[in-house]
């Protein structure tokens, strides 16, 4: 039980932070849009990556160093060209909030998109996979109760984050309310990607 809690915790706290998945995922929540398989999406694909780290998959990577390299810079590719698309919805914006009552974005396009903020992103696999995978070493015989509670936590937060967003609905009604947002989640990507390109 100790080894779930703490792995539980740990997870928490690597996810807690703004992220490229969390604005995605705050963002698809005001929509309500695919919110369920959104959730399920990054929350699915932190539990692939926590339960090959506590595999042994983080040898791989310390062993293939130009993995790395490739992520990173697949990674801040593509986080600028979202960041991009976000500025420029902020700056043609109306009332996307509401037009989007009526109007979906088709669910193949917004699962791939979700996808490649989760599996292009460095970051994931250094708290998922490294991280996590040499911190379950110290529950011996426990490692497998560690790595459930921190997939535990992946589900809670990412499904509590999509739902939840519905409660700020009235604030995003307003097109400017939109338009901040969508500049918070561009400066979010390129933070993101200015930190890839200069580790």
């Amino acid at each position: 039980m100790n080894a779930a809690i703490s792995g539980f915790s740990l997870g928490l706290s690597l996810i807690l932070a703004i992220g490229a998945q969390n604005a995605f995922v705050l963002k698809q929540g005001l929509r309500r849009e695919h919110v369920f398989l959104v959730c399920l999406t990054c929350a699915a694909s932190d539990a692939i990556l926590i339960l090959l780290g506590v595999m042994g998959l983080s040898i791989l990577i310390e062993r293939a160093p130009w993995l790395t390299t490739v992520m990173r810079y697949g990674g801040a590719a593509f986080l600028i060209l979202y960041g991009v698309k976000s500025f420029v919805a902020a700056w043609k914006s109306t009332d996307v909030l509401l037009q989007s009552e009526h109007v979906k974005a088709a669910l193949l396009p917004t699962l791939l998109t979700c996808a490649a903020l989760t599996w292009l992103n460095p970051h994931v696999y250094l708290d998922t996979v490294l991280l996590i995978g040499s911190i379950s070493t110290q529950f011996p015989g426990e490692r497998t109760m560690f790595a459930g509670g921190a997939m535990l936590a992946s589900f809670v937060f990412f499904f509590s984050l999509g739902y939840a967003a519905s409660w700020l609905r009235p604030v995003f009604a307003r097109p400017m309310s939109w338009r901040v947002l969508e500049v918070v989640v561009g400066i979010t990507m390129w933070t993101i990607a200015y930190k890839l390109l200069t580790e």
